[in-house]
């Protein structure tokens, strides 16, 4: 599966990643205590849905076009505020031709105090990155191989904070890299969290790279999934998935009260569902 940012942006995995993304932050905040985040696949940070790429697919269509157009529940409003605030400022006039990307979404929700990591592997997408943040202190761009970003910037100096990773998915042992990533960046940072995306098209893989965190020792393993219809590896992407470790304990609950409400936005087929399981416990 080629899972370049461009192709997918604002679709149904982003819906569960961005939603995500944003409470974490929220619960860093709750502390004055300067954290930081790293972003191991950063993208180009802002996408613009009129591009070649997007308009290509048009998958933003069946995600953040559908929450948008939805008549949320007070619940979901308030879950999903973070987000579609950083949305909705992107595009001042009510029309959706922007969509903020996860270096983007975070750092506009950032503080003064916080720090923001990028590292990009693919040159046209790192230059375009690089010059979206130029000049910005807070943010810190790097030409770099995410697995070897794991290894080297870990544990930030803030010592809080957390890695967001979503790898493009073009090689048949991505789970089994992000699995040997998360075990070395975690062996250096064990009070870190680790929110890592991934489509649902092959359950052993995913099943594996859990035994894998099991077996490294690894405790407080979240996983949470969200998905319109079922997928397999020979089918387009339906759903997609999280697993955090050491995720704020308020995201289970917050998770199982908006994820039910985004199935049924989101659906296509009554094979639509929704989970929220500790796969690990503390």
């Amino acid at each position: 599966m080629n899972y370049r940012h461009a192709y997918h942006v604002g679709n149904i995995g982003d819906v569960l990643k961005h939603a995500v993304l944003a409470r974490l932050i929220l619960h860093f905040q709750k502390k004055d205590k300067a954290f930081r985040i790293l972003d191991t696949h950063a993208g180009i940070g802002r996408y613009d849905l009129g591009s070649e790429e997007t308009l290509k697919t048009g998958e933003w269509q069946q995600g953040i076009g559908k929450v948008l157009a939805a008549d949320l529940s007070p619940r979901a409003r308030e879950i999903l505020a973070p987000w579609l605030d950083v949305v909705r400022a992107e595009n001042p006039d009510g029309t959706l031709r922007i969509y903020p990307g996860s270096p983007l979404l975070a750092r506009q929700m950032m503080r003064p105090q916080d720090r923001l990591t990028l590292t990009e592997l693919h040159p046209a997408d790192f230059k375009t990155l690089s010059d979206l943040f130029a000049g910005d202190h807070q943010v810190k761009t790097i030409h770099l191989d995410a697995w070897l970003a794991m290894g080297g910037f870990l544990p930030p100096k803030e010592k809080r904070g957390f890695v967001i990773i979503d790898p493009p998915f073009e090689k048949t042992d991505e789970f089994e890299q992000i699995a040997k990533a998360v075990i070395k960046g975690w062996s250096k940072w064990a009070g870190g969290t680790f929110a890592i995306w991934y489509p649902l098209k092959d359950r052993r893989a995913i099943n594996r790279m859990h035994q894998d965190f099991k077996d490294a020792g690894i405790r407080d393993v979240l996983q949470l999934e969200l998905r319109i219809a079922r997928s397999a590896q020979d089918t387009a992407m339906m759903g997609s998935g999280m697993t955090l470790i050491n995720p704020p304990f308020t995201l289970g609950d917050e998770m199982r009260d908006l994820l039910p409400e985004l199935c049924e936005i989101l659906r296509n087929t009554p094979d639509a569902g929704w989970s929220v399981e500790q796969i690990i416990p503390e």
